[in-house]
């Protein structure tokens, strides 16, 4: 009988250690398989698998396949011990069960027998039979494995981490209390967030806290990125194991010489895949001789699943706030976090409220490609809404070409708030931003950017609008028109910022008179005012 082993005895019942096994025996029966009808495969040289904690499974060797009932498809799965597995579709006329068939196209070293063998999924086969009489069970039992201390963790702690970073602290420190010889431990997370690909977490033994790492979408077309394991990982071709001493230590991935010069003697790489399907990563260095056993891995590789969900919960709440800050604002997006959702949610504030607005915008659309024109919005947006976020305030609503913001004032009864001054600071910072950015247009030719920026103080109601169905979080009353009409008297009165009186009231910085103007759609006349220093139009 012909044995191929991970270092046990030809007993296939015989345990490697105390906690698990893993072998190939030659099978004596001839195994045939059918599906709907159809023999799928029929040989005598089949292999059977015994692995602990699973079913025995039969390995028939592809020239006694039925290959034209079979198309590869694009899944992928990954184990430590045999290497990464492609998938097939089983087909016979109308009837088709997808991944029912898979293979171990590029087997490690410890299980080579099994390269380029087919195996099919028990319950997938309508009709199993062993020298032509029909098999109604497996062959063989699982085989058990000794409790695995893991799951107690993920019963009784795991469920306590509030954040993603407090569960890579818990998990790495089970992982230690459980006996594996870990040396550093890392999450790669990641995100919706437009500016971060991902967050990567790393726990590493002797480090007092768990560090946190943001990598930029620009990170991904680098050389480094692309020549690491995380890029092979994150395509969906499975996991990566790769044992780092010994004379066959495989280095072919630039981080693995660097940590082996680390003292790291092995190496494994996870695919962690959330319900949509996306991709996250975590890996396990070691720096102990021999580096991790089948049985750690195994003890992880079992409560994956539902550590899986845990890592994706979190993921999803801090993917929310991300979004809901991005899209919303900060403020806005924490009460929308708190439960301000329905229709009606909101509350009274008062606040200083800011808003601007490209001159010329119509004119430079219908002169610039739709590219081009984008980039020059985008690049006004990033002098005019970055001044309001540096300078403490929310930016609520990009209107087309137009900026609202607003800076909350605690006591509506202060006479000179200091969000206001903030708020002045803000519009004096935009200026100066778009400023620069015309000394470079200048020098280019290309066309510069005109703006105006109203300001003004008043009450406001903060919350929810809309229908039942499509809410905006967003502030509404009198003083939001009242501040969009100021705006647009910097166009007639050639000054880039203006305020009402109530405003100009509220900051120690002085500012001239420009006479009364009546505000379109508000009753009356009002007290515009501009800033002292000579402006730019």
């Amino acid at each position: 009988m012909n044995t191929n082993n991970l270092n046990v005895r030809n007993d296939p019942a015989a345990p490697r250690h105390e906690g698990y096994r893993l072998s190939l025996m030659s099978e004596p029966r001839r195994i045939r398989a059918k599906f709907h009808g159809q023999t799928i495969a029929d040989s005598g040289d089949v292999l059977v698998m015994h692995e602990t904690g699973f079913d025995p499974v039969f390995y028939f060797p592809r020239d006694d396949v039925s290959m034209r009932h079979l198309v590869k498809n694009a899944h992928y799965t990954h184990c430590p011990f045999k290497g990464n597995a492609s998938y097939w579709t089983i087909r016979a006329g109308k009837y088709s069960t997808p991944d029912a068939a898979w293979s171990y196209e590029t087997a490690y070293d410890e299980t080579s027998g099994v390269k380029d063998y087919i195996a099919f999924k028990w319950s997938a086969i309508d009709q199993w039979s062993a020298d032509d009489l029909d098999l109604k069970d497996q062959p063989l039992g699982k085989t058990s494995v000794k409790e695995n201390p893991l799951i107690t963790w993920l019963l009784q702690d795991a469920s306590l981490a509030n954040s993603t970073l407090e569960l890579v602290a818990s998990f790495s420190e089970a992982l230690m209390a459980a006996g594996l010889p870990l040396w550093r431990f890392r999450l790669l997370n990641r995100t919706m967030n437009p500016l971060l690909f991902a967050l990567v977490y790393t726990w590493q033994r002797d480090d007092d806290e768990v560090t946190v790492y943001e990598v930029s979408h620009e990170v991904l077309e680098g050389e480094q990125y692309r020549n690491s394991p995380f890029a092979l990982v994150i395509k969906g071709e499975g996991g990566i194991r790769r044992r780092l001493e010994g004379p066959n230590a495989q280095l072919d991935f630039p981080i693995l010489e660097d940590l082996v010069s680390e003292g790291a003697t092995d190496y494994l790489a996870m695919p962690i895949t959330f319900s949509d399907g996306q991709i996250n990563i975590l890996t396990l260095v070691s720096d102990q001789p021999g580096g991790f056993s089948a049985e750690e891995i195994v003890q992880i590789y079992e409560i994956m699943p539902t550590l899986s969900r845990l890592f994706e919960a979190h993921a999803l709440r801090l993917s929310s706030s991300t979004l809901l800050q991005t899209y919303l604002g900060a403020d806005a997006g924490q009460r929308v976090m708190k439960g301000q959702v329905k229709r009606g949610d909101g509350e009274n504030i008062h606040a200083a409220l800011w808003m601007t607005d490209l001159r010329d915008s119509t004119s430079l659309a219908a002169f610039l490609s739709r590219e081009e024109y984008l980039a020059l919005l985008n690049k006004y947006f990033d002098c005019v809404a970055e001044a309001v976020l540096e300078h403490g305030g929310e930016v609520l609503k990009f209107i087309g070409d137009s900026v609202l913001a607003i800076f909350a004032i605690d006591d509506p009864d202060q006479e000179n708030p200091e969000a206001c001054t903030r708020a002045l600071a803000a519009a004096d910072a935009a200026s100066k931003k778009v400023e620069a950015v015309n000394k470079e247009h200048a020098a280019a030719g290309l066309p510069l950017l005109k703006f105006g920026i109203g300001l003004h103080r008043g009450d406001l109601t903060y919350g929810n609008i809309g229908t039942a169905k499509r809410l905006d979080f967003t502030v509404i009353g009198s003083a939001v028109n009242e501040v969009a009409r100021i705006e647009s008297l910097s166009k007639t009165l050639h000054r880039q910022i203006l305020s009402s009186s109530t405003f100009r009231k509220s900051v120690s910085d002085p500012m001239v008179s420009l006479g009364e103007h009546s505000l379109r759609g508000v009753s009356g006349d009002h007290e515009i005012f501009g800033l002292l220093k000579t402006e730019n139009p």
